[in-house]
């Protein structure tokens, strides 16, 4: 990895662009393109627009509640050049858990789209940490309005600025976001990533996988996720390829959208790729020039034929939030070693530790821990959680909370999750988090969350509850409550009583075996779908 990329700042790779290929496409959005040249220019305005208007200066955090759009990707740029922090939130956070984000993120500045606002307002009556919001328009709205009395400014008032470079001196060690990953046992975490990482991720990305200029980059994951951000934005930003980006993921539609933007590479994230091939009827395989898809966790080689039928190689990777392209699995790699997460490259160490931290023999199935062999490329810590950062990072191995194995030519396979957490949807849910949440309901007494399997190949969501004594539990009245306080997703599926939860001596809740239990007791859980009850996004 060279590294005049590493050392570089997302103002900077732009700026280039936009000299060296400015009226190439760089987004494409709707039915919109824009090309390098007015994407640095107009975050340009952007960037000055907050800096002259709101007064947002170097090292200020500013969050962003945003769906996919044009908006989000001006205002990561123009924030990158003004040295500020962009803080990108999960737009279905609501109630307990977005006000928690809003306020342990310390934004001073919030961009949210005008369809989203109304989750703040409580948080943002309520507080006066941020002094501006500005109001991005919705699909079908204008974003000029306020809403609730609050006082709001329309993300227009930023565009009509100079589009001259603001003049900040930026370095490439200077955080550019502030990203949160669920938290397992305790709190959801904010990871300070400097400019150096996402770029370094986007180079790795796009130089092992082959990616040109000539490639059209589609993703339809949300933006504010360290997915469609970093790999698919960076790595088309860095080879000065195009991007296009869809509001939202349909599996109806993909394919369409697809094959009409032309694109030759995408992303696929969990259920995702179980989805769309089960809508290969849909598609017009005459007009694709899909050649690449890369698909986390990876499809073994059954798993992936259909893709490989139509001529689409498939490529993966491990990495989380906090790191980097840990291993590749490129588009040449041997049949034999299909299902893999790749190999280990020159940038970086990977290695499996049992539970002493002791360097286990290829084949041994432990935790995965990575470290950097290169500076800049990972997370400069948790956001105020020096205890957590420093916890991560014992014998001087990352260690990821995921167990795994290399085998003996150093090709990485995932087993499983040691960490508590659930994967559904492609979220990653903090059991920790839902619990606290939904424990604060006044029928209960505790509640532990875990993972069941899926239909769709990923992971349900189980609560056990034990209730308050003397109180009658109504299942429907549980779900409303999770529903009114936390993000879809999150919202349990299965429900079950106990009289009380399985624990140690230490009085720690045993969810193996309430895992164990569920598997043999499907049949008996209480299951909000077949209830018909259906929860809000």
């Amino acid at each position: 990895m060279p590294y005049g990329v590493v050392h570089s700042t997302i103002g900077e790779v732009l700026g280039r662009h936009a000299v060296g290929r400015g009226d190439k496409t760089f987004l494409s959005f709707e039915g919109r393109d824009f090309t390098y040249a007015f994407a640095d220019r107009h975050s340009n305005r952007v960037a000055n627009g907050l800096r002259d208007k709101v007064k947002v200066e170097k090292g200020d955090h500013v969050g962003l509640l945003l769906g996919n759009c044009p908006e989000f990707l001006w205002s990561v740029f123009g924030l990158g050049k003004l040295g500020a922090v962009a803080v990108p939130f999960n737009t279905a956070a609501k109630g307990e858990l977005l006000g928690y984000l809003l306020g342990h993120s310390r934004v001073s500045v919030l961009i949210v789209e005008e369809d989203l606002l109304p989750r703040a307002e409580d948080y943002l009556r309520k507080s006066d940490a941020i002094h501006t919001v500005i109001v991005v328009p919705g699909p079908t709205g204008d974003g000029a309005g306020g809403s609730g009395g609050l006082t709001t400014m329309p993300f227009a008032a930023l565009e009509d600025a100079p589009d001259t470079p603001p003049g900040v001196a930026v370095s490439y060690r200077d955080p550019m976001f502030l990203m949160y990953t669920s938290g397992t046992t305790g709190p959801s975490k904010g990871v300070v990533a400097p400019h150096s990482q996402g770029l370094s991720v986007g180079d790795q990305v796009a130089t092992g996988y082959g990616y040109t200029a000539d490639d059209i980059l589609y993703t339809c994951l949300p933006l504010f996720h360290g997915n469609a951000l970093w790999y698919s934005m960076m790595p088309a930003l860095l080879c000065g390829a195009t991007l296009v980006v869809s509001r939202r993921f349909s599996g109806s539609r993909f394919w369409q959208e697809v094959v009409d933007c032309g694109a030759t590479q995408t992303n696929a994230l969990g259920a995702m790729a179980n989805i769309v091939l089960k809508e290969l009827g849909r598609l017009d395989r005459s007009r694709l020039r899909l050649r690449q898809c890369m698909v986390v966790p990876a499809l073994d080689e059954d798993a992936g034929r259909p893709f490989r039928e139509m001529g689409i190689r498939l490529t993966s990777l491990f990495a989380q939030t906090e790191t980097f392209a840990a291993t590749l699995y490129g588009p040449d790699e041997p049949p034999e070693k299909a299902g893999s997460a790749g190999r280990v490259h020159p940038y970086t160490e990977v290695a499996i530790l049992d539970d002493e931290d002791r360097l286990l023999s290829p084949g041994e199935v432990g935790e995965i821990a990575v470290r950097p062999a290169v500076p800049g490329i990972m997370m400069q810590g948790y956001f105020e959680m020096p205890k957590e950062t420093l916890g991560t990072m014992s014998s001087l191995w990352f260690h990821t909370g995921d167990r795994g194995y290399l085998d003996a030519d150093g090709y990485l396979y995932f087993v499983d999750r040691k960490k508590d957490a659930i994967r559904r949807r492609g979220e990653n849910i903090s059991a920790y988090e839902l619990e606290m949440i939904i424990s604060r309901h006044p029928a209960l007494r505790e509640a532990a969350a875990v993972a069941v399997s899926s239909e769709l190949g990923e992971d349900d969501v189980l609560v056990c509850l034990v209730a308050n004594p003397d109180v009658r539990i109504d299942f429907a009245e549980i779900i409303a409550f999770c529903d009114a306080n936390m993000p879809y997703f999150m919202v349990p599926r299965y429900l079950h009583i106990l009289e009380e939860l399985p624990k140690t001596a230490s009085e720690k809740i045993e969810k193996y075996k309430l895992r164990q239990w569920a598997v043999e007791n499907m049949d008996r859980l209480w299951d909000r779908e077949k209830a018909g009850i259906k929860v809000t996004r």
